[in-house]
């Protein structure tokens, strides 16, 4: 099966969607032990995403990662808009002008993630979206090595990411606003993993609608 960026504009909605459905949860976890405006500010690149989503239909992959990069880094306020922004546009360029397999995928998502660590002056176990991201990324060059089952990918993609998510509870905060709080940042989910987790949720669902 192959996915093009067609897909794209139905990725974004479902994402819309699932930000929506839980902004309540994931605004009071972020009010516990952030800023509290997480969700006000990702649903403000994915508005911003909407609006140029025809575009980016035409687009190669590489292309249209680059131009979401591009788009949620100029309209997402706080560290996220930057963060989203280098992963998009670190995967575009090491996927660019190859044809985008799930060797090249896993490669250009790991890149990505990458990027992010090297921005946000992190990696896993500090109680940030990393902790979903890492984990996933690793998981998609195993599966893609592997040449694993589609349907099977996207089960374990769901389930890596939620175990990701989860184990940020028992984490101490170490980088953001939530490090301020220390030893009490334990107990308390971090709301950027939870919307990393919500987002692979949206996304592994139009995936499997195709299939």
């Amino acid at each position: 099966m192959k996915l093009t960026p067609s897909l794209l504009p139905e990725m974004i909605e479902a994402i819309e969607q699932i930000i929506e459905e839980n902004s309540e949860e994931v605004t009071a976890l972020d009010q516990e032990i952030g800023d509290g405006d997480h969700v006000y500010n990702l649903q403000r690149g994915i508005e911003a995403l909407k609006t140029k989503q025809d575009e980016l239909v035409g687009l190669s992959w590489p292309e249209a990662w680059k131009k979401m990069g591009m788009i949620v880094m100029s309209t997402i306020g706080g560290a996220s808009g930057a963060l989203y922004g280098s992963f998009l546009v670190s995967m575009s360029k090491a996927a660019k002008d190859k044809d985008v397999d799930a060797k090249v995928f896993a490669d250009a998502f790991m890149q990505g993630v990458e990027s992010v660590k090297k921005h946000g002056r992190a990696d896993v176990g500090e109680k940030t979206m990393l902790d979903v991201w890492v984990p996933v990324a690793e998981y998609l060059q195993k599966a893609a090595q592997e040449g694993q089952d589609i349907k099977e990918l996207l089960i374990e993609l769901n389930r890596v990411a939620e175990q990701g998510m989860e184990a940020t509870r028992d984490m101490v905060a170490t980088k953001g606003r939530a490090s301020f709080l220390g030893e009490r940042s334990v107990g308390h989910i971090d709301a950027g993993a939870k919307t990393a987790q919500l987002m692979i949720k949206a996304i592994t669902g139009v995936i499997e609608k195709h299939l």
